[in-house]
């Protein structure tokens, strides 16, 4: 297809997209959803499980196969530079503010799903159209058990601001389990993604590459990011020489993750070790309205178009989805509870921090999508996991609201 013919499709697509995913978006607002839970729901609509299935040709002819490259690089540079906008949002205090219960959960939140992955893995390693054949059984127990263990740190963070928890005992608690949660996820990912294909010379290669430039980057990048930040004033607009700075430093840092064998949405956590203060908060305001209306939906939309809920009507995938999403669930869920309680939690506050710990979103489609683009999975366990992360996206906020309206209804304090 002629370059030119390819940026007509983009603005097209680009069009469609946006329109979709901002309504459905405001839908699922008015049904007391965060937004990007109406965006995820709406990338799935675009593809072939709605859109394809009520009008097949309109569908292939918005979205070509010759076009699915250019999209996909957009996605990966909107959840790129959306891990970069979540990296600079992350706060040290809630791990030393909380540390010990925090520690407790997070590690219940991860052993319970880990254990339950490995014990229907190798059933579901064998059920065909869910693992690619060169997967094998230790690299798939390994991705199924970070896909069922990760947290949605953005979406736990909006819940949390959006109910007025914020620097609260519950909030910080939560914030602080689905943190170290999420960095678990990502090293285990990192290692399957590096151990894949059965190169274990590589895989060190990616592994050390990794914490070299962890380390790098917090001994070392983050004195040179201080430096950068001299050169902002709170009171003036962000030089654009310092915007372009901080992009290139992210790109670079996108490409190394992906040069040494792991991937480039790694690059991202660059965010994390950016200094606090003015530079921060501009590039967060210069970032987040482009990254999270125009980039971040395309993401959304790639992954709907991978997405075949048509194929959860074969028997064999079926069950199987069944059990990951009880395996999902209800560890997850009970795992966090009978830990918070451990610690000296309330029985409503444990019980509310299960359920947010099971809010996935975002970061169960960027673990999956880098599953399927590395061959690691196949697109039948893609939508179950896809399934999956809406699904108990949505439960989170009800049932939270259900566990709080509970307490209430009983006299018991609210979770503080």
């Amino acid at each position: 297809m002629p370059t030119s013919q390819l940026s007509v499709y983009f603005f097209a697509q680009a069009a469609v997209i946006i329109l979709v995913c901002q309504l459905v978006g405001r839908l699922a607002q008015r049904l007391g959803q965060p937004q990007v839970v109406g965006e995820m729901i709406a990338g799935v609509m675009l593809g072939p499980s709605l859109f394809g299935w009520l009008l097949p040709e309109l569908q292939a002819q918005l979205f070509p196969k010759a076009t699915m490259g250019m999209l996909y690089a957009a996605a990966q540079l909107g959840v790129g530079l959306y891990m970069f906008i979540v990296g600079m949002e992350f706060r040290a205090d809630h791990f030393r503010a909380r540390a010990r219960s925090a520690a407790t959960v997070s590690a219940a939140g991860i052993l319970v799903p880990f254990a339950l992955a490995f014990a229907i893995t190798p059933w579901l390693h064998s059920v065909p159209g869910l693992f690619s054949a060169k997967t094998k059984l230790m690299e798939a127990s390994l991705f199924l058990g970070a896909a069922i263990a990760i947290t949605a740190f953005p979406m736990l963070a909006r819940i949390i601001h959006e109910r007025g928890l914020a620097g609260t005992s519950l909030g910080t608690l939560a914030l602080t389990a689905g943190a170290v949660d999420d960095a678990a996820a990502w090293c285990i990912l990192a290692i399957v993604l590096a151990s894949f294909g059965g190169s274990w010379g590589g895989a060190y290669a990616a592994i050390g590459g990794g914490i070299a430039f962890a380390l790098f980057m917090i001994f070392v990048g983050r004195r040179w990011l201080r430096l950068l930040a001299r050169w902002v004033r709170p009171e003036q607009p962000l030089p654009s020489s310092l915007f372009a700075a901080c992009l290139g430093l992210f790109c670079l840092s996108a490409f190394a993750m992906d040069a040494i064998g792991i991937h480039a949405v790694f690059g991202g956590f660059l965010g994390c070790v950016m200094p606090r203060g003015a530079l921060v908060d501009k590039l967060r305001v210069s970032l987040q309205p482009f990254v999270v209306v125009f980039l971040l939906p395309m993401f959304f939309t790639y992954s709907g178009l991978n997405t075949r809920l048509d194929m959860l009507f074969e028997p064999a995938i079926f069950v199987a989805a069944l059990a990951i999403l009880a395996a999902s669930f209800g560890g997850k869920l009970i795992a966090c509870w009978a830990a918070a309680r451990l610690t000296g939690e309330s029985n409503t506050d444990a019980m509310a921090i299960g359920a947010l710990m099971n809010a996935r979103g975002l970061m169960e489609l960027i673990i999956i999508n880098i599953g399927l683009a590395a061959g690691v999975i196949l697109p039948g366990l893609f939508s179950v996991l896809v399934l999956m992360a809406v699904l108990t996206t949505l439960l989170a906020t009800p049932l939270f609201n259900w566990i709080v309206r509970r307490a209430e209804n009983r006299g018991k304090a609210v979770p503080a």
